[in-house]
């Protein structure tokens, strides 16, 4: 067997890399539609959610606590909870949802 025989008959052809590939970047682009971009676009709208808060808005924290939003600071809320309106501080990132519907007349 030559030097020249051996070097054509161990090589990939450009066409057996991109059959190899095609499985790996169809894999990335599945995660990329279906995962990573539907995510982002979920974390943007809450924390324009968060953003957006007012007082007297009525909130449900990431641990199931409900109450009624009395302030709002740059990280942290505070929310009166139950029939003793006992307040809570919470960070603003543990808001999970505000029920409170508004009219966005911009």
């Amino acid at each position: 067997m030559s030097y020249v025989s051996y070097l054509t008959s161990g090589s990939a052809s450009a066409g057996d890399l991109l059959i190899t590939f095609i499985p790996l970047i169809v894999i990335v682009l599945f995660f990329y539609l279906f995962i990573l971009r539907p995510q982002r676009k979920q974390d943007k709208k809450d924390a324009q959610m968060r953003e957006h808060l007012e007082i007297g808005d009525e909130v449900v924290t990431n641990g199931g606590i409900v109450g009624i939003v009395f302030s709002v600071k740059d990280d942290t809320v505070v929310i009166e909870t139950g029939g003793d309106r006992s307040k809570i501080r919470v960070m603003k990132w543990a808001i999970a949802k505000n029920l409170t519907v508004h009219d966005d007349d911009n």
